[in-house]
């Protein structure tokens, strides 16, 4: 066998790609490669919690995506940071261990995803968990992705957590436990002060492995076909292009982007999408690249009484301080989560499950994703709507593998998205006035201060004008019946009409879920490599 043969191609390195490439190993008669177009490392910047301001804006470890203009947001477009390193978005992301709600996973089975009703996906999360919560009826403590509870100690938190208390929402021990409603603390993927990403625990455990090769700087062109059973990976390492042959399956780990994007540079999807492109056509799937769902968030800001945000960690002798901490593996607020606390909240108690999710921030953000450092002392309530009616696609600009695909989330398409999240606004800014936080708080930031709660004309155009994604794209490669036109794959993750390949990731969701989306596409992971272990 060729040493550029496998049984088992991975393409993607991330939170998704790291996780199932680890698993399929530990079959040593699986010769397994696991292909990320980013680097290997991520260095200290990945490494350190405290320096995510670094790695979200523009730079080398991001594919720093943009989105078509969008009509409902004044025709902006929007920045999408995804990582381009090995461990993928688990390296940048902001480390938040939340799996939605448990109805999210009985609707994806009442949808015709049979095997991922939260019954059914449960203890994959466990298993992929090393919880500092201990084993119990919802947590692991033995897997590989580590997870810890709260950490930091900054006063506004407890603020923050007192302030929902004094309007009425309950506090809630456990987001991932029986109850995920109510104000409560994040458990975060970092131990030792160190950034969990799937690099770091699932792939770092199998490096060692003589079955698995690891082949990082290598871009994925387009998965090659003998009729329409897969046979290979068309890649380019350092310029030169060169195929991999599979024996048994490629599985597309690249995300809610780029897996539906080589889907059709290989001549799957939509014939409208592909044959526009000159691209020649080897399957259709018109649900290729369609059914995109993201969290759209909008941030309230407030400045504060006094300078106590994180701003004061920016002066030299401060910052040097917790920098030794860090080294040291001592507490301190490089070792921390940016965003410890938060909510579930329900904008209509008729409902069955939370539709606003809140991030604390402990500081002010004078732009989105990190662009411009602040300069003036403050705090933020992030505030997403969880289940967006509206839906959005991936096409391609071109047939050229190296171009960027076509984003357009579509946001606010549907009416009822700005409604709910002009609710959930209306909730943040009435925890803003709460005698708890109001004892931090100075003035609301503008134009919130010179804003009416009530005023609904003037917060729609305030969301329109400043909302941005909270990086959850999912669904453009979703599974679900295989007699439904829009299913992608079917539930066992295989591509539907032809033979030796599946998607595992991000794009997979039918439905968005209720919360942060690293630790379902872990789950996902894990659930797809039992499935393949199983089949062969």
């Amino acid at each position: 066998m060729s040493m550029d043969t496998f049984d088992f191609i991975v393409v993607g390195g991330g939170s998704a790609g790291c996780a199932l490439a680890a698993r399929l190993s530990e079959r040593s008669d699986y010769k397994v490669a696991l292909i990320e177009a980013g680097k290997k490392k991520g260095g200290l910047k990945v490494d350190m919690p405290g320096l995510i301001s670094k790695i979200v804006p523009p730079n080398p470890m991001n594919w720093n995506y943009w989105t078509e203009p969008q009509k409902n947001l004044n025709n902006r477009k929007l920045y999408w940071p995804r990582g381009k390193v090995m461990g993928g978005s688990s390296s940048i992301n902001g480390m938040i261990y939340i799996r939605g709600h448990a109805r999210d996973y009985d609707e994806w089975a009442q949808l015709g995803c049979t095997g991922w009703s939260y019954d059914d996906v449960l203890p994959y999360f466990k298993k992929s968990e090393g919880n500092t919560r201990g084993d119990s009826e919802y947590h692991g403590a033995s897997g590989p992705l580590k997870v810890t509870e709260r950490t930091s100690t900054h006063e506004l938190n407890d603020a923050f957590l007192k302030a929902g208390d004094e309007i009425g929402l309950p506090f809630t021990y456990d987001f991932n436990g029986e109850t995920q409603e109510g104000v409560g603390w994040y458990d975060q993927t970092i131990r030792d002060g160190r950034r969990q990403s799937t690099a770091f625990t699932y792939l770092s455990e199998a490096l060692n492995r003589p079955n698995l090769t690891v082949l990082a700087e290598t871009m994925a062109r387009k998965v090659l076909f003998d009729g329409k059973t897969v046979t290979g990976l068309e890649v380019e390492q350092k310029g030169q292009i060169k195929t991999l042959n599979v024996n048994n399956e490629i599985i597309l780990s690249g995300g809610a982007i780029n897996s539906p994007q080589l889907l059709q540079l290989s001549g799957i999807g939509d014939p409208d999408d592909i044959t526009s492109v000159g691209i020649d056509m080897v399957h259709s799937l018109k649900g290729v690249g369609k059914n995109m769902q993201d969290h759209l968030d909008v941030l309230v800001s407030a400045h504060l009484k006094d300078p106590i945000s994180l701003l004061r960690y920016q002066a030299p002798h401060r910052g040097l301080m917790e920098m030794a901490k860090w080294f040291l593996k001592k507490p301190g607020i490089l070792s921390d989560v940016v965003l410890p606390t938060g909510a579930f909240i329900k904008t209509d108690p008729a409902l069955e499950r939370p539709d606003i999710q809140f991030h604390i921030l402990l500081g002010m953000a004078d732009a989105p994703h990190g662009f411009e450092d602040s300069h003036e002392h403050g705090m933020g309530i992030h505030i997403c709507q969880l289940r967006p009616h509206s839906r959005g696609t991936i096409s391609l600009h071109s047939s050229d593998p190296l171009e960027s695909a076509k984003i357009d989330p579509n946001y606010l398409e549907s009416p009822e998205d700005i409604r709910v999240l002009s609710e959930g606004v209306k909730v943040a800014r009435r925890m803003f006035a709460a005698p708890a936080l109001q004892a931090y708080i100075s003035h609301e930031k503008s134009p919130w201060n010179d804003m009416d709660i009530d005023d609904d004309e003037a917060l729609h155009a305030r969301i329109r004008e400043a909302s941005e994604t909270i990086y959850h794209p999912v669904g453009t490669c979703s599974m679900g019946p295989t007699d439904n036109q829009n299913s992608v794959l079917d539930p066992e993750l295989k591509v539907i009409g032809v033979k030796g390949l599946r998607v595992a990731d991000a794009s997979v969701m039918p439905r968005l879920i209720g919360g942060n989306t690293n630790a379902p596409t872990i789950m996902v992971a894990e659930k797809c490599a039992d499935m393949i272990k199983a089949a062969y």
